[in-house]
């Protein structure tokens, strides 16, 4: 049986610093977009119709920033329910958030880890329950990176995303760059974290760039080109998994539309190696 995705093909982030471009040169060749709720929920004028004109034009998903799903201060359910308007608004395919936190008595402003722990699992799963309730749908959480292993941990990442996707019954936004990112950081075989990953969980994935800090430290920036190990990374997961939607996220240091494009073209290409051309978006 084939699995049925929320989207197909490559994607590109949406940015503001985009739009224009993505006006004038069509978005024939990018078959899905993402854009942070919280960026544009309530957003009026010319900023709001032109993004209603995307919405109208390309299948979108979105991917939160604030949610703080592992966070101890209360899970802020007004945001849940006007992520849930905004869906509807939009017809937007497919919520996701970091298996992380970013807040407690006040926004932090940065994604921090979640400790490892089967105390954290029941604790999280419960909130994304909460979430997928509210929603009626299920939602897909992002593998998060991370510089340092939470106090409390008690399992390995990977035994953690595990029991959290299973017991919260929500699927995974897998994140490429994440693991690369992670897998150099912590000294772990990505390809290994790779396929211990539940293939019937995956929802779509993002690819991305990162900085090197120092032989042994990456930090996941989003705020360059995708490197070549990221890219065989992707390759190898084509390769395992079956092909699946791929993103192409850019956060700032963002170039013209045209390199960006190349990106989500290669994208397209990885994913031509291993579609039948009847199943490939741009053949």
């Amino acid at each position: 049986m084939t699995k049925q995705y929320p989207v197909h093909g490559a994607g590109l982030g949406l940015r503001r610093e985009l739009l224009t471009q993505l006006e004038e040169q069509g978005t024939s060749a990018i078959d899905f977009m993402e854009v942070a709720p919280e960026n544009w929920i309530g957003v009026g004028g010319k900023f709001g119709k032109s993004f209603r004109k995307f919405t109208e034009q390309v299948p979108f998903v979105i991917h939160g920033l604030s949610l703080s799903i592992g966070s101890p201060a209360p899970l802020d359910e007004d945001l849940v329910f006007a992520i849930k308007d905004f869906m509807k608004e939009h017809d937007i395919k497919s919520y996701s958030e970091h298996l992380t936190y970013c807040s407690d008595d006040g926004q932090l402003y940065d994604l921090l880890p979640i400790p490892f722990s089967e105390e954290a699992v029941h604790y999280v799963a419960g909130r994304i329950k909460r979430v997928q309730e509210i929603l009626e749908q299920r939602i897909a959480i992002e593998n998060g990176s991370y510089y340092t292993v939470a106090p409390g941990s008690e399992m390995k990442e990977i035994e953690f995303i595990q029991a959290i996707l299973d017991e919260a019954d929500c699927d995974l936004l897998l994140d490429v760059n994440n693991i690369y990112v992670n897998s150099v950081n912590h000294r772990y075989d990505a390809v290994e974290f790779l396929k211990a990953l539940p293939a019937e969980r995956i929802a779509y994935a993002h690819i991305a760039g990162h900085y090197n800090e120092a032989e042994d430290l990456i930090v996941d920036t989003h705020g360059a080109d995708v490197i070549e190990p990221v890219w065989d990374l992707l390759d190898i997961a084509y390769d395992h998994f079956d092909v699946f939607p791929t993103l192409v996220e850019r956060d700032f240091n963002i170039p013209p539309l045209e390199e960006l494009m190349c990106e989500v073209n290669r994208v397209h290409d990885y994913q031509k190696k291993y579609l039948p051309e009847t199943q490939q978006a741009h053949g």
